[in-house]
């Protein structure tokens, strides 16, 4: 694995996978690959989340990974992984709990939202995002703190030399002077806004 991302989802992660892709360090995981892969990635997650992790196998044909469900798991990864460089992507904490609780939590906590068949894909999401610090029914100053959390415990865990803390705003210099590749001469992707988000569930994208 070349690049790891820590940052949790609604941090930019999607436009960082396409980046990552881009500069050639990819395919890169992202839980659209646990969407459009189920029936192999679910059951990998979910032994995941009861400490029986076969990061080969989760991994196996991509050189990077961000999003949930990795994010939960950057201890684990930063002991499998040891050369591998971390990517903290952050924003306000505000303007994520205000993206997050109309997005990845809502649909957390209705899971009727989803056709049965994508049932084990959520109570997998919920497990894992779960174990981040983020079960469901917390109050928005719960999670806005417990957002904070996340950022101090990566921050405290992976040795500064191969953490990259980022806001993909900042787009590609401070990317790549990391990464050691040069800057693309074309613009930074950008997307993934909450519509996005909800077309990606629903299949749409």
């Amino acid at each position: 694995m070349h690049v790891i991302g820590a940052g949790l989802g609604r941090t930019g992660t999607y436009s960082l996978k396409l980046a990552i892709n881009r500069l050639g360090l990819g395919p890169c995981h992202h839980m659209e690959e646990v969407l459009l892969d189920q029936a192999t990635q679910v059951p990998l997650w979910a032994a995941a989340a009861q400490g029986r992790p076969d990061w080969a196998a989760i991994y196996a044909g991509y050189g990077s990974a961000v999003d949930w469900p990795t994010a939960g798991f950057f201890r684990e990864l930063d002991a499998a992984y040891p050369n591998a460089k971390f990517i903290l992507t952050v924003r306000s904490p505000e303007s994520w709990l205000a993206s997050f609780s109309e997005t990845i939590y809502r649909l957390l906590a209705a899971p009727g939202m989803l056709p049965d068949e994508a049932r084990p894909w959520h109570e997998m999401c919920v497990g894992v995002i779960g174990r981040t610090g983020f079960p469901p029914g917390l109050d928005a100053e719960t999670l806005r703190r417990g957002f904070e959390a996340h950022v101090a415990a990566v921050r405290a865990t992976i040795p500064a030399e191969r953490l990259l803390v980022y806001q993909v705003k900042e787009g590609w210099a401070p990317l790549c002077a990391f990464l050691g590749v040069p800057v693309p001469d074309e613009p930074f992707p950008r997307t993934n806004d909450r519509a996005e988000f909800w077309d990606r569930v629903s299949g749409k994208a």
